[in-house]
């Protein structure tokens, strides 16, 4: 997946800290390419002469992307720590954590762009990661 964001140096932190993302390569200032051993994530700095005239959109047409945790336990975990860190890392909290009628449990932040992501612990496919 590969993201547009406003200030690509914040959205790295972001990441890093909360989703524990990997920088594999950084060819410029504009651009960072993450890892989490199985997923990849790009980062794409909007061009400064795009910024002034940037518009996020009133709804997001990505409704949301996911991690998936190996466990209900893990979700909480994970919960914790990005309850702790979202603010400072200009993040916000979207859902707390829920158990769904799959039998799968979740929850829902945002980075600092808006970009919802889901903290998932699904059993059919957790154990499989």
């Amino acid at each position: 997946m590969a993201l547009r964001v406003t200030d690509l140096k914040r959205s790295k932190l972001f990441y890093e800290r909360l989703l524990g993302m990997k920088v594999v390569w950084e060819p410029d200032p504009d651009n960072v390419y993450f890892s989490s051993g199985t997923d990849n994530l790009a980062l794409h700095q909007i061009p400064q002469a795009e910024l002034a005239q940037y518009r996020p959109p009133r709804g997001q047409l990505l409704d949301h992307f996911g991690v998936v945790l190996d466990s209900p336990e893990a979700v909480d975990r994970m919960f914790l720590e990005v309850n702790r860190e979202l603010d400072a890392l200009g993040g916000t909290l979207v859902k707390p954590p829920k158990r769904h009628r799959d039998g799968s449990y979740s929850f829902y932040f945002a980075d600092p762009d808006g970009n919802v992501i889901q903290a998932l612990y699904e059993p059919t496919i957790s154990k499989k990661t």
